[in-house]
């Protein structure tokens, strides 16, 4: 799809009109045309993805390691008096790659952001006639799918190890959105770093000095009971151990809904702030261009 034409029917998209509707009289778009555009937009992401599908198989390799180096390596931490899980290590580890695997991709979603920038590719549709929501929601349903395409191949990954999914495809599928959740909020943020500082170095300085930090302050490894009371306080914060945790109930024996609720509605509200967020940075940046 060429550049600042939003009037070519994707593939597959027959249901939307073949031209953008009009703007309203203070330049914003309906909400339907919000929609379209968003559509469009998506489908123009989507596509780069399909395009370089090695992109989404490099993108497994750190958490392959995870699971299986990993769940190797500390699979008698189980066995600690107090670490209170039933089940296998891999079980238990599995939600947390999840969860960090989301975290840690979305987290260069600022990088992309730069790109488009360094190559007019933004500026050029902040001159066309596509609502500003649709360039920023395209964004996030491209990051959602590729979370979603991640997580259902750690999923698989780790029933190949032998890893059990007592909650069947409702927990598994309430798993993959809490990742999603996670990946929204830090590819939010990414985002709005890479919109504010332009540099290549901000977004890096970002990922090392949150990643690392919020993983090992999160019960992907380890049950939080077993860490000092301080990194339990910070744990309980953690929107990372939200998201483990939600999956890691939903994929049990017994899922405590009522814990996996309030988590989900915490995961929501947070992403929501994030989006926000992002899209107010956006705006100053098509304000300045």
């Amino acid at each position: 799809m060429a550049l600042g034409q939003l009037n070519t029917v994707p593939s597959g998209s027959a249901d939307f009109p073949a031209a953008p509707l009009p703007a309203g009289p203070s330049g914003r778009v309906p909400f339907r045309t919000a929609l379209v555009h968003t559509w469009y937009l998506t489908g123009r992401k989507l596509h780069a993805l399909v395009r370089q599908p090695w992109v989404l198989a490099f993108s497994v390799v750190q958490p392959v390691i995870w699971l299986f180096l990993f769940g190797q390596l500390f699979r008698k931490v189980i066995d600690i008096p107090g670490f209170g899980y039933h089940g296998s290590y891999l079980d238990y580890l599995v939600p947390g790659v999840i969860a960090m695997n989301a975290m840690s991709n979305n987290m260069w979603a600022g990088m992309t952001m730069i790109e488009e920038i360094d190559r007019g590719t933004l500026n050029r549709f902040l001159v066309s006639p596509a609502s500003r929501i649709g360039i920023m929601n395209a964004t996030v349903a491209e990051q959602a799918v590729s979370t979603t395409v991640q997580s259902l191949i750690i999923v698989a990954l780790g029933l190949a190890g032998g890893a059990r999914y007592h909650g069947g495809a409702a927990g598994v599928a309430v798993m993959v959105a809490a990742s999603i959740g996670v990946g929204v909020v830090f590819g939010a943020l990414s985002n709005a770093v890479g919109m504010t500082l332009r540099s290549r170095e901000a977004v890096i300085g970002v990922y090392t000095f949150f990643m690392l930090p919020l993983m090992f302050l999160s019960s992907a490894f380890i049950q939080t009971r077993l860490m000092p009371g301080w990194m339990q306080a910070i744990a309980s914060r953690n929107p990372l151990n939200w998201a483990v945790q939600i999956g890691r109930s939903a994929v049990s024996a017994s899922p405590d809904w009522g814990a996996i609720g309030v988590r989900c509605g915490g995961l929501l509200v947070l992403a929501a702030a994030c989006v926000a967020v992002s899209v107010l940075t956006f705006r100053s940046y098509s304000n300045n261009v």
